[in-house]
């Protein structure tokens, strides 16, 4: 396996070195042998938590097939923009793109993804991987996100945020794990010692997705919506309902009473970063952190730090939002190429693939994992909560024009955070924002009569 662009090879080599990760991972199941002598595929992927999972899977299957793979890596905005460029040109650079859930949809809808089986007709999906949302499917005649279309790409990291919470201090302090929003505050407000300790660190800040991702499972498990119902076409911007209201509210409450100082510069590194210090009672971040939380070498609180599913209004299901990602295989590269990724992905998506990829501090797409011993080891102790929430998680986008909406939210939900305007201004701004963006588009939308 190779590197390149994105990030320097050398110091990406020297950063694994460090941290104990140059070392191939070896393969601790029999699986069969999946065409040998593909040609070479190379896949762009942004850099993240779960990238080392994903390179430690990758070495995993050229050394069972000899088959190489070159990794392109890149910041998480660099990896969309070489994407858009790489699948607009008179031939692809990247046969497999590695998506998010804020723009996979633009790569079906533009025509950019081709059908895995209009490359293999004999390809099937394992019946146990997620399909988390049906995103993995695509309708071109009725343009929705649905079961009964094509096959287009396979999920490669089911990220949905969870709970991650203080299991030392809550044993202390005679807790229980919050199923509720209000148990929540509660346990926040009886931890919160600052500057020490916060009872709650959250992501405030601006970015590709930074505020926006973390503020869905709020807006979801109080009963909101963005929109009315994207699956059905209509588009009607809801997001300043009173269930908006309340979920903002809330999170603002949170900030301001049992919060950081500083919530409204914080990014996900200085979140993850005040639960790996010690200063944080909870978070709520996407599962791909777990890994660190146990590393004695980032980490003064291994083995402390318990998962639970996102809390939400009471009679509502936990409800976080998506944020996973997906691999297609790139319409515009050679033939060969592209039948060289097939091959990579049906080795994927098996169980034995996948609980390698456990091992590896990465999440399993295969329902099956979850059943298997090590699910009952503490060291994966996130991996029955995280079961026990994906079944609910929602779907945030389904059109291909998702990332102007979540520039909208960014700057609505970062200014409010930082006390730049009030709750109701921001949900009736960004509402009759996005409502604009649609209405642009030609979606079928409208929106709600303004918050007071």
């Amino acid at each position: 396996m190779s590197f390149s662009a994105g990030i320097p090879r050398r110091t990406l080599l020297k950063g694994m070195a460090a941290a104990g990760l140059g070392t191939a991972l070896s393969a601790s199941a029999i699986r069969p042998l999946y065409a040998a002598s593909v040609a070479p595929i190379t896949i762009v992927i942004n850099q993240s938590p779960w990238f080392d999972s994903f390179r430690k899977t990758v070495e995993a299957y050229e050394s069972e097939t000899g088959n190489k793979v070159e990794l392109d890596v890149n910041p998480f905005g660099g990896t969309l923009e070489k994407q858009r460029n790489s699948v607009r040109a008179g031939q692809g650079q990247y046969d497999i793109l590695i998506m998010n859930s804020g723009w996979f949809a633009e790569m079906y809808t533009g025509g950019f993804v081709e059908a895995i089986a209009d490359i293999d007709p004999g390809f099937k999906l394992d019946p146990e991987v997620f399909t988390l949302g049906d995103t993995i499917y695509y309708n071109a005649a009725k343009k929705s996100l649905t079961a009964d279309g094509k096959l287009m790409s396979i999920p490669v990291s089911p990220l949905i945020p969870m709970l991650y919470y203080r299991g030392d201090l809550y044993r202390q302090a005679g807790l229980s794990a919050p199923k509720t929003f209000a148990e929540l505050e509660a346990n926040a407000g009886k931890l919160h010692k600052p500057p020490g300790m916060y009872g709650i660190v959250q992501r405030g800040a601006r970015g590709p997705a930074s505020v926006s991702y973390d503020f869905y499972p709020y807006l979801y498990g109080y009963g909101g919506r963005i929109f009315k119902d994207q699956s059905a076409g209509d588009y009607t911007v809801t997001l300043n309902s009173p269930e908006g209201r309340e979920a903002l509210d809330y999170y603002i409450r949170l900030a301001k009473t049992v919060g950081h100082p500083k919530t409204a510069a914080n990014d996900q590194a200085q979140v993850i970063q005040a639960m790996l210090t010690g200063h944080a009672a909870h978070i709520m971040m996407v599962i791909s952190a777990w890994s660190q939380m146990d590393d004695p070498e980032k980490s003064i609180v291994a083995d402390k730090i318990e998962f639970a599913p996102p809390p939400s209004a009471p009679g509502l299901p936990t409800a976080p939002g998506l944020g996973h990602w997906l691999a297609g295989i790139s319409r515009n590269v050679p033939d060969d190429r592209k039948r060289a990724a097939v091959e990579f992905l049906r080795w994927f998506q098996t169980k034995a693939a996948q609980l390698e990829t456990a091992k590896a501090g990465g999440i399993p797409v295969h329902a099956g994992v979850y059943r298997e011993p090590i699910a009952d080891e503490r060291k994966y102790r996130w991996m029955k909560p995280l079961a026990e929430a994906l079944p609910h998680a929602v779907n945030n986008y389904q059109f291909p024009e998702a990332s102007e909406v979540i520039s909208v939210l960014e700057v609505g939900l970062n200014r409010t955070v930082a006390g730049e305007t009030t709750s109701v201004e921001a949900l009736n701004g960004m509402a009759g924002e996005i409502e604009k963006i649609m209405a642009g588009h030609s979606y079928k939308t409208g929106k709600l009569t303004p918050l007071q």
